[in-house]
């Protein structure tokens, strides 16, 4: 502890390709491990980075908002820490573009910003807090990094509505604890089995030290070593999976030992057909993910795998564009390419079938992409930046891409944006896309480099990555993005666009699915069909069809005030059959009896009808359908003010069920799934209500 490390060299030479083997990299380089911060702790002469000048000001914040204060207790300390290193760390995340979500770099920054809010918790914290310390860091960290202060809305909403899922989670985690609870106590037990616990951890992000606290404020404990048993097998099942797969987490084939010197040249802008020599054949099945593959020299009739070669007009899948599909023709076969991917290094591989003849390495070969297919892409691609463009139109600048998908039958756009958009949004955004449409802007293409596109103010879609020289696409004055994928060559090409549906896919994340072209007639056809179809069942012409609906929607509501008075009568008269098992507890009397096959709705009516007959008192329904049990309490105005309280009542009755609920002091309902301890139930009832009216 008498040192810290500050400067750390590393030469980064090799590539380590997973089996011992090391190749030179084309671009070396060296890592000093000397950060900026690092370096102001030693010159700041501090004792740690929460030390620092730029940290200090988010440090006492976290205290002013906890109510606590740095350096007096070392176990708040460690919360304190943790809330403020994360809580940066989420800030700029989150102005990076990237997400809260359930995998990836979006799972890191849920975990970290929930871990945050539960320390909060820790400190006492109750409710949102995190958007607060958020504006401290854009606040302080705004002049080095100006895009915090660009995107501060869409910062703080985020992390406010992340926080509040998160506290949502929380409550669910109490309430099954309090469910677990119950059953333990109502099986004679006193420890929480372990297995139940990690649960509660793995699945709903409860803390492991939030239920100690929890079952030993209940007078329970938790079986710790079955916890930690089910955290190893969990972290073993992972790490045996990890084994099997290569850096990008997927399963390794032989697609992984392709040599990464290799390269293919895409050459397939304005073009769809192309030749060149095989360079390498690989046999693989397409759909058994077991078969790690072969290098072969020939692939004949009916085999599978894939051919590489120096030059393609096939797009690979990439940036959100699906790749091409079509033929390979050889001097003495026929290859139906299914896909064109992108290996490491920059080399593609077109994977297929040999449908006929066979191929061999070294064979001259012409590549065919499906031309249709091809042009049906491009129209939804250059769609897809109108879109985005539209929605900021519309929106407001917040919007940016969050992830997409283009291929030939229609378009997927996600973007940040934190409500659903309404249907005058949706319309507006559809109508500004195909007036650019209808304005037949030029698709112009230009390589330059990243700061000459930047000055152009050039759009860099999420999550693509550019080198010094970027393909920068611009449709008219409208639309200017970096793009290496393909496009039409005049927006009239489009044809006509229209949005099939909005939705929610991630705190902050919206998606749009759409579609061009023919594939907009095609949907409206499919409509008029169904249109004629709904309007033939219901016995009328499409153009009646409205009037039609209106009639069965009055006729509808008559028959359920038809129905709803039924239901009265037979609650009247249920009541009267009933009434009679009522026993007297002192000055009150109470109800408790079991009606076979009722739904919800018709138990309250009947406990509404009952309350009017029975006096003073309480009444408690069973419903038993399946295996599912219902119970209702209802206690009247006069039991409540002598201190009846159904709610407590079903908490008392509901875990001799195996169930849960609750409710307010003259009404309350409860789930179950054991039907044998109704009885038990009614009992506790009994002896719950004689406890309370005292």
């Amino acid at each position: 502890d008498r040192f810290m490390e500050v400067w750390n060299i590393v030469f980064t030479q090799f590539n380590n390709d997973g089996h011992g083997n090391y190749t030179k990299l084309i671009q070396k380089n060296i890592d000093t491990g000397m950060g900026l911060e690092r370096l102001a702790v030693a010159v700041q002469d501090v004792d740690s980075l929460f030390d620092v000048d730029t940290l200090f000001a988010l440090t006492e914040h976290v205290g002013e908002i906890t109510g606590t204060k740095y350096k007096e207790d070392p176990k708040k300390d460690i919360s304190i820490r943790i809330i403020t290193d994360h809580i940066r760390s989420v800030t700029f995340m989150i102005s990076d573009g990237i997400m809260p979500s359930n995998n990836g770099r979006g799972y890191v920054l849920r975990r970290l910003l929930r871990r945050a809010a539960r320390h909060g918790r820790l400190l006492g914290v109750h409710g949102t807090f995190l958007a607060r310390l958020a504006e401290t860091v854009i606040e302080t960290s705004k002049d080095g990094y100006p895009e915090l202060e660009e995107k501060k809305e869409v910062i703080l909403r985020v992390i406010t509505e992340e926080e509040n899922k998160f506290n949502r989670t929380i409550d669910q985690g109490l309430e099954i604890l309090r469910d677990e609870i119950a059953e333990v106590k109502a099986q004679g037990g006193n420890v929480l089995s372990g297995e139940n616990a990690f649960r509660l951890y793995d699945t709903y992000g409860f803390p492991r030290d939030l239920t100690e606290e929890i079952l030993e404020e209940s007078g329970l404990t938790m079986d710790a070593d079955g916890f930690d048993a089910a955290m190893k097998n969990q972290r073993e099942t992972a790490r045996n999976a990890r084994k099997a797969t290569n850096y990008m987490g997927k399963d390794q084939t032989i697609y992984d030992e392709v040599d990464p010197a290799l390269k293919t040249a895409f050459v397939g802008y304005g073009r769809t057909e192309n030749e060149s020599e095989i360079s390498v054949l690989i046999s693989k099945s397409l759909d058994d993910a077991s078969d790690f593959g072969a290098m072969e020299e020939t692939l004949e009739e009916g085999e599978t795998g894939a051919i590489i070669v120096p030059e393609t007009v096939f797009y690979a899948t990439m940036g959100g564009q699906e790749s091409d599909r079509g033929l390979i023709e050889g001097p003495e076969g026929l290859f139906r390419v299914k896909e064109a991917m992108h290996l490491t290094g920059g080399t593609v591989a077109h994977v297929g079938t040999v449908e006929s003849g066979s191929f061999t390495k070294g064979d001259k070969v012409i590549l065919k992409a499906d031309r249709d297919n091809r042009e049906n892409t491009c129209e939804n691609h250059s769609a897809t930046h109108l879109l985005q463009k539209a929605l900021r139109v519309v929106l407001g600048t917040h919007v940016e891409q969050a992830g997409s998908l283009n291929n030939a039958d229609r378009l997927r756009f996600d973007f940040t944006h934190f409500q659903a958009m309404s249907a005058e949004e949706i319309a507006k955004v559809e109508e500004l896309v195909n007036e650019e449409i209808r304005a037949a802007l030029p698709v112009v293409t230009k390589e330059m480099s990243v700061d000459e596109a930047r000055k152009l103010g050039a759009m860099a879609l999420f999550g693509e990555k550019y080198g010094s020289v970027v393909r920068v696409v611009s449709m008219g004055d409208f639309s200017i993005e970096l793009c290496g994928g393909t496009h039409v060559g005049n927006t009239r090409d489009i044809g006509t666009f229209k949005i099939l549906s909005e939705s929610g896919i991630s705190a902050g994340v919206r998606r749009i699915e759409a579609i061009t072209g023919d594939r907009v007639l095609a949907y409206y056809k499919r409509l008029e069909n169904e249109l004629r179809e709904t309007a033939a069942q219901l016995k009328t012409s499409p153009q009646e069809l409205k009037n039609r609906i209106r009639s069965l929607q009055d006729e509808l509501k008559r028959t359920q005030s038809e129905n709803e008075e039924l239901k009265a009568k037979i609650a009247a008269k249920e009541a009267k059959d009933v009434l009679g098992s009522a026993e007297t507890v002192g000055d009150f009397r109470i109800l408790a009896k079991k009606v076979q096959g009722m739904s919800a709705d018709e138990m309250r009516t009947l406990s509404d009808t009952l309350k009017d007959q029975l006096g003073d008192g309480l009444i408690v329904l069973a419903s038993v359908n399946g295996g599912a049990v219902t119970l209702l309490a209802a206690a009247t105005d006069g039991a409540v003010k002598r201190g009846a309280h159904a709610g407590n009542i079903i908490k008392a009755i509901a875990p001799l069920v195996k169930g849960g609920g609750g409710g307010r002091p003259n009404f309350a309902q409860a789930g179950g799934k054991d039907s044998s301890g109704v009885e038990a139930a009614f009992a506790k009832a009994r002896e719950v209500f004689t406890e309370q009216i005292g």
